[in-house]
């Protein structure tokens, strides 16, 4: 059954209708339609993000309807459309009467991008969203900068002018260019998503591939904080979608961050633990996993009970193997 932690922390996995978890089986015979599977996921889980709204402006007749499929506290967080966060688009993903003269294959990049089409974008996303948000569903906009956003002046008035067009929405900012979170760069970060009322989102990917961003985990943003995990491929940042996020999680990966999310939780009002890993079930059981190591790092610890000694006496929360802190507090790997 879906359940949501008393300390606010909800675990999920990002997209319900990827079609490798379509058509791994986890969607039993009676839930295979769109409204099927949406009741399906939201009966084990509490939160998910939305993907699809990356790709294409939200409709606000969809938004009515995931309220509609859904219990009350069901959250769902929304990932911002591709050319709100400096992505390329291709023509055809616009609006038909803001879409440039040309090809509508062709793709267009932020820089041919008006800033008065951009302005008029992020009204039709709030407008698309809205249902979410007066059913209650809305947990965060996900703004996810592209991997060659590196810090500065500019990318700095960037981040801010996401804040200003989105209003009052919550969101939860995604950096994926590592320089970000440079020992230098660190703090301007931090005091950036928190000037702008940002939850700074913590990820988990692999170490070893270029480009990887550091599993930083802070509360920046009293109301929320997110940990986004996108699996430990090789092949991250290239290759093919199933390359790039395949990638079963183990306990063993998954207990650091248990004691991250924990911390999270004592300076955050929520917290949405998200697998992106989405390849098969290996998302779905992801969050299962982790739902289990954080039932157990709450479990109170018994006198005389026999079993494994709990996660902060095995060095997961502080300080012991995997888990260092760093100046201010960090959680490091």
């Amino acid at each position: 059954m879906s359940t949501i932690d008393r300390s606010g922390i909800l675990v999920g996995t990002c997209s319900w209708t990827d079609q490798a978890l379509v058509a791994s089986g986890w969607y039993p015979p009676g839930a295979r339609s769109p409204e099927g599977r949406l009741r399906h996921y939201a009966a084990r889980f509490p939160v998910v993000e939305a993907d699809t709204t990356y790709y294409g402006l939200p409709a606000p007749h969809i938004g009515h309807q995931w309220a509609q499929r859904t219990p009350a506290g069901f959250t769902f967080d929304v990932k911002a459309f591709a050319p709100l966060t400096g992505h390329p688009v291709r023509a055809a993903m616009l609006p038909a009467d803001l879409r440039p003269p040309g090809p509508a294959e062709r793709r267009l990049t932020s820089a041919q991008l008006p800033r008065e089409l951009i302005g008029e974008l992020w009204r039709r996303f709030t407008e698309g969203i809205r249902p979410l948000r007066e059913a209650g569903r809305l947990g965060a906009v996900l703004v996810q900068f592209p991997p060659w956003l590196a810090p500065g002046p500019r990318s700095r008035a960037r981040v801010a002018a996401c804040r200003a067009y989105a209003g009052d929405l919550p969101l939860a900012v995604e950096f994926r260019h590592p320089g970000w979170f440079g020992h230098t760069e660190l703090p301007g970060t931090l005091g950036l998503a928190r000037e702008c009322g940002m939850a700074l989102v913590a990820v988990d990917t692999s170490p070893r591939v270029p480009g990887a961003v550091p599993p930083v985990a802070e509360v920046t943003c009293p109301d929320l904080a997110v940990v986004r995990f996108h699996g430990r491929s090789a092949a991250w940042g290239r290759g093919s979608k199933e390359d790039r996020f395949r990638h079963d999680y183990t306990s063993a990966e998954l207990a650091p961050w248990a004691a991250r999310v924990r911390r999270l939780a004592r300076g955050a009002a929520r917290v949405h633990v998200l697998f992106n890993n989405c390849c098969g079930q290996a998302a779905v059981t992801a969050a299962e996993t982790m739902r289990t190591l954080l039932a157990t790092a709450a479990a109170p610890s018994l006198p005389g009970r026999s079993g494994a000694a709990p996660l902060r006496q095995q060095g997961v929360e502080r300080g012991g193997e995997g888990v260092q802190r760093g100046a201010g507090g960090r959680v490091r790997p």
